[in-house]
């Protein structure tokens, strides 16, 4: 898989290559060769662009403990890809400059000031361009913090019902029990008052064997 990535790397090397000796020559070109140029630049441009493609999806397809320098060297290349195609925008505006001065007759100096105009102005658009980028990235990233959050929440949710419902089961079961016990003491209070009743009623009988013993004495007293 690395040596299909150093393949495309090598075919990037060659392609950003030529691309910036186009840049560098479209100024000097005469019109018709200028207007050439500036075609293939573009369709060169788009190449390498598919090229930063292959080249992203290998690093992806790479091991995560190797993916580290793979990964910086992606982002050497997509920032040169930045360079090239902001050289080349200022190459364009050069162009067309020079072809409005040569369809208007403006003097050069008034073709300087447009030009610095023009670059001016394309220079604040793409850092407005970088600013809507940072600022979707830290809208992305916000949400997925958001929905870790309600994940985390929800998990939260689930174990403090999960809680309840076991101190619910707990209180019911301590209900059982403790109505159990109650009705336990109260069989062994019943039994421990029939047990005095029956052992105060055996003591206030009369004995038969005293009676006995009275009769007979009475009856020698009486021979």
């Amino acid at each position: 898989m690395s040596s299909d990535f150093e393949g495309y790397e090598q075919d990037f090397a060659v392609l950003t290559a030529e691309i910036t000796s186009k840049i560098t020559r479209v100024p000097r070109l005469p019109p018709d060769e200028k207007k050439q140029m500036v075609a293939n630049v573009e369709k060169q441009l788009e190449e390498a662009k598919e090229l930063l493609e292959q080249m992203d999806l290998e690093v992806r397809e790479i091991p995560p403990q190797s993916r580290g320098m793979y990964s910086n060297r992606m982002r050497s290349y997509k920032q040169e890809m930045g360079k090239l195609e902001t050289d080349f925008k200022r190459s364009r505006i050069a162009y067309s400059d020079e072809v409005r001065n040569e369809l208007l007759g403006d003097d050069g100096n008034s073709s300087e000031n447009q030009r610095a105009h023009l670059l001016d102005n394309t220079e604040r658009l793409e850092r407005s361009s970088r600013r809507l980028e940072a600022g979707y990235q830290i809208a992305v990233e916000t949400e997925q913090i958001g929905q870790e959050m309600l994940e985390n929440l929800s998990h939260d949710r689930e174990k403090i019902q999960r809680a309840r419902d076991r101190l619910r089961e707990t209180d019911a079961n301590l209900g059982k029990s403790s109505r159990v016990l109650t009705g336990m003491l109260r069989r062994i209070i019943a039994g421990s008052w029939c047990l005095c009743d029956s052992m105060t009623t055996q003591i206030q009988a009369p004995s038969p064997h005293l009676k006995w013993e009275g009769g007979l004495h009475r009856g020698g007293a009486v021979l």
